[in-house]
């Protein structure tokens, strides 16, 4: 899709495959490094919103098109580096102690530790009337189980760790404690191993699983074009059940109600497929209500 259109074009309205091949040219950049994960979402978000062609050419305006070569990359590169692309469990562990940080401290503050990092043997939290955040979701590991100490008084951490991850919890809590619910979770094949440790007076340490904004993204692409593809089969169904009601008019009586039952058989069905799809919709849309309120919530306890 690009920003020279005949004149007239622009205008029209754009359809769901346009929508989805500047979606694609927006996924392929994201993966070369071109975008980063927060420009690739604002302009997927305007994709989706677009109505004509006009609306979409901007969009990948400064992209190469899908099979074009892209000039050689300067010596000194200004792409930004890619968002969040993780490899397999045998790449992220790395068997190396020249990590990125060995510990967090806040006191009456907050500290976050996310990204790419990689999460040494034994990584040392302390929080005193404050809160940090530990997310191992794109860290890479120095060995094969490494152990988070968190120390909490008065205050609260969170861990956060990627789906694969097994996770144990030795944590002691007096007037505190440690949250188990990620505990016995079979871990996948050559997956790191995660010992949450440590102490909590007054205060907490939680331990949830969550998958990254990419991985996320990717998973809620998946379901758009199940969507989109059911949405096409039905359509489909309705068309061959109209043709069948049409040829079966000239051939009797019998015939025609049948074709016409068929096809009110068809429109129910339909009509329910319909139902399914705008009740996951609304149970889509109360997910990310819930991810921008936990998100809120993590941010508030960080600044308490």
């Amino acid at each position: 899709m690009t920003d020279e259109l005949p004149d007239g074009l622009p205008e029209l309205r754009a359809s769901d495959a346009d929508r989805e091949q500047v979606s694609e040219v927006l996924r392929d950049a994201l993966a070369e490094g071109r975008l980063d994960m927060e420009e690739f979402e604002e302009r997927l978000e305007a994709t989706y919103k677009a109505r004509t062609y006009k609306e979409l050419a901007p969009i990948t305006r400064d992209l190469p098109a899908p099979g074009v070569t892209p000039p050689p990359v300067p010596t000194v590169s200004m792409v930004k580096g890619p968002a969040v692309e993780t490899g397999s469990w045998a790449d992220r562990i790395v068997g190396s102690e020249s990590c990125t940080s060995q510990w967090g401290v806040a006191i009456m503050s907050g500290f976050e530790r996310k990204g790419r990092w990689t999460v040494p043997r034994k990584f040392n939290a302390f929080a005193f009337w404050g809160g940090g955040v530990i997310d191992l979701r794109e860290a890479n590991f120095a060995n094969g189980e490494v152990i988070v100490n968190c120390v909490a008084i008065m205050g609260g951490m969170s861990v956060i760790v990627p789906p694969g991850v097994e996770v144990v919890v030795r944590g002691i809590g007096v007037m505190g404690g440690f949250d188990h619910r990620e505990e016995g979770v079979q871990g996948d094949p050559g997956a790191p191993r995660v010992v949450v440790t440590g102490f909590a007076f007054w205060g907490g340490v939680g331990v949830e699983r969550k998958v990254t904004k990419v991985e996320r993204l990717r998973q809620k692409e998946e379901r758009r074009l199940e969507k989109l593809e059911r949405k096409a089969a039905r359509q489909e169904e309705l068309e061959e059940s109209r043709r069948r009601a049409l040829e079966g008019s000239g051939s009797g009586d019998l015939d025609h109600r049948d074709s016409l039952d068929e096809a009110r058989s068809i429109h129910r069905a339909a009509m329910d497929q319909h139902r399914e799809l705008m009740r996951e919709h609304r149970e889509a849309r109360r997910e990310e209500r819930r991810e921008r309120r936990d998100d809120r919530r993590g941010r508030d306890r960080d600044r308490d």
